[in-house]
């Protein structure tokens, strides 16, 4: 079957596959069969309440099958899908129901509540609620909704709007990033090829589906007919023991949960057999955490991998060289092409310069915001002789690239500290301090100084529960950084760092609180 829109990822794993368990909810087992036909149910919804081609609608739900059958009910009538983090405030919420003209909302019984009593959006017409429904008129109960219908063929092409995933708002308001059916579609085939994702895998599904890598994750299963194990908790010991009793083969996450993961898995080994691979994207994995990586997982591969939500995923590093390269970025992942771009051209071995992508990949920019999309997305004057004028995404990141022609982050480009004339990778001085083996996380950053233009500063949390010795720590990084690099505060977070809503550390949230703004 030739996928153009998602709704044919999903009707060719029912027609091939439909015995199949697709989700894993907790107990229940839901298979592709039965997934066609909730999401049948769900999208014939939608249609009686007149949404169409091209309206917004939202899903708010904590990770389920419910969740999963509203993106495709939205797909399956070419609407566009808006995934809102479950973990996001009321205000938020509010945010980008306003900001998108969301007009049908699935959404779970708590917020419900809170939204009915609220000032809603005069655009936000109708609401099936998982759970109790309020008695107000624009909200029914899914479990109220008529059996499936049938449902004309999904109308669309691949280039057509299919879904809109907001940025955390950490630097300032959600930005929507627009992504295609072909952006998504791409990126499935794509990772699926160098993970070799099979139809007898089950992958772990921790992320969360408003974030363009746990998305990811699920279009890769529906693509091949796989299952996907949800995962609610992240806490390391319940991890543990998902990766093990499920036979799970694949697993994705992000550095805040691969650091604790891994150090609870060196105090307490466990065996996963089933474990064929792992990947990590959203951030650099300490070098501390990288080393233990191998004895933690077994046998399982190894994938670094970089990406950017406007971007989707732009690189990734071969896991039987994860040794020799440890911590490298590695290359462009297929059917993409990735530049490192100086001032006066295209940079070579041992320089850097700002990472862009280009490819199938990139998204259609922000909604509703054209200047903010014409300055991530533009023509690149370096690639020019290449490619003419055709559009590269700017990722914002610097990169060195080495001899092998694999990239290394270096750092945001907005975020080198620049003290006393010297410019310094917060990522250099993160990856010192995560060697101390005394803290988990740390955050690097620049505060204002009069004489040295910015100071190094770290934020920390301690190691194990044991209480950082900042003495030790201090002593530490004066026999293994250039003086410079040294930080002359050390803030002790007295708890766990906040994260976005796709598990990442909010860095700036932490680095405004540090400074006290």
């Amino acid at each position: 079957m030739f996928e153009i829109v998602l709704s044919d990822l999903l009707a060719g794993s029912v027609e091939r596959r439909g015995d199949h368990v697709a989700i894993v909810d907790g107990p229940a087992q839901v298979t592709y069969a039965e997934l066609g036909k909730r999401v049948e149910q769900a999208a014939a919804w939608l249609l009686s309440r007149g949404i169409r081609r091209g309206d917004r609608v939202g899903v708010h739900l904590m990770k389920s099958a419910e969740e999963v059958v509203a993106m495709f009910a939205a797909w399956r009538i070419g609407a566009v899908m808006v995934q809102i983090n479950y973990q996001w405030t009321a205000a938020q919420l509010d945010y980008v129901l306003r900001d998108c003209d969301v007009k049908a909302l699935f959404i779970d019984a708590r917020p419900a509540v809170a939204l009915a009593t609220g000032d809603m959006p005069a655009t936000l017409e109708h609401i099936c609620v998982k759970g109790k429904a309020p008695e107000h008129a624009k909200f029914v109960s899914w479990s109220t909704l008529p059996p499936a219908a049938n449902v004309p063929p999904a109308p669309g092409i691949d280039t057509d709007l299919a879904a809109l995933l907001y940025t955390s708002g950490s630097t300032g308001k959600p930005k929507g990033v627009m992504l295609t059916h072909l952006n998504l579609i791409a990126g499935a085939r794509s990772v699926g090829k160098y993970v070799d994702a099979r139809a007898s895998d089950r992958l772990l599904s921790l992320l969360p589906f408003s974030f363009d890598y746990g998305l990811n994750q699920l279009m890769q299963m529906v693509l091949v007919g796989g299952t996907v194990v949800l995962q609610k908790v992240m806490m390391p010991a319940e991890i543990a023991k998902a990766l093990a009793t499920q036979n799970i083969t694949g697993f994705a996450a992000v550095p805040p949960v691969w650091i604790p993961l891994t150090q609870y898995l060196i105090e307490k080994p466990t065996a996963f057999p089933s474990l064929r691979y792992i990947t990590n994207s959203g951030g650099k994995i300490p070098p501390s955490t990288l080393e233990l990586m191998p004895r933690a997982y077994g046998s399982a591969k190894i994938f670094l991998m970089y990406g950017l939500t406007e971007a989707f995923r732009s690189t990734y590093l071969p896991p039987e060289l994860f040794a020799t390269k440890m911590g490298s970025m590695g290359k462009a992942i297929p059917n993409v092409e990735t530049y490192i771009i100086k001032d006066d051209g295209i940079a070579g071995p041992g320089e850097q310069g700002e990472l862009v992508h280009r490819g199938s990949l990139i998204s259609l920019g922000y909604w509703g915001k054209p200047q903010a999309t014409a300055e991530k997305i533009r023509v690149c004057p370096q690639l020019r002789h290449l490619i003419g004028d055709e559009k590269v995404c700017y990722s914002g990141d610097l990169v060195r690239i080495d001899e092998d022609g694999y990239y290394w982050f270096v750092s945001r480009a907005d975020s080198m500290i620049k003290c006393s004339g010297f410019r310094i990778s917060p990522t250099e001085v993160e990856d010192v301090v995560s060697k101390s083996g005394m803290v988990t996380h740390v955050v690097a950053y620049g505060a204002a100084d009069d004489l040295n233009g910015q100071n190094v500063e770290v934020a920390v949390t301690s190691s194990n529960g044991h209480a950082v010795d900042e003495a030790a720590l201090l002593a530490y990084c004066k026999q293994n950084m250039p003086h410079y690099m040294v930080p002359k505060k050390i803030h002790v977070w007295p708890d766990d760092m906040p994260r976005t809503g796709s598990g990442k550390l909010d860095r700036p949230a932490i680095v405004k609180k540090c400074l006290g703004e």
